[in-house]
């Protein structure tokens, strides 16, 4: 197992920093079938296959909160955006525990 080097959060308090009306950068790493079935309003979308591809889509420096369905594929994103220098919050429970408002479709 590997010593984390990001910060988790629970989806209540993603809800509560959004709802707070902070400055919250959000990254669904889900495939677009999930995306398009609900997803956080404002968040950018590159699926965990092609994260590689487009970290030019993504500020370093900018904390980004990282969102699969469950937790697992997006803990795989933030092992490789870290490693990577970026600045990445695992939300742990994922989409599953979502109880904030959603969009839909593309």
């Amino acid at each position: 197992m590997s010593d984390k080097t990001y910060k988790e959060q629970m989806p209540f308090e993603v809800l509560d920093q959004i709802q707070k009306k902070e400055r919250v950068t959000i990254l669904d790493v889900r495939e677009p079938d999930e995306w398009e079935s609900g997803h956080i309003a404002g968040a950018i979308h590159i699926p965990l296959g092609d994260i590689a591809r487009a970290l030019n889509e993504l500020d370093p420096k900018q904390e980004t909160i990282v969102v699969c369905h469950s937790g697992n594929r997006s803990s795989k994103a933030c092992d490789y955006l870290s490693s990577m220098g970026y600045n990445v919050v695992n939300m742990r429970g994922g989409m599953s525990n979502w109880s904030g408002d959603m969009e839909y479709g593309k």
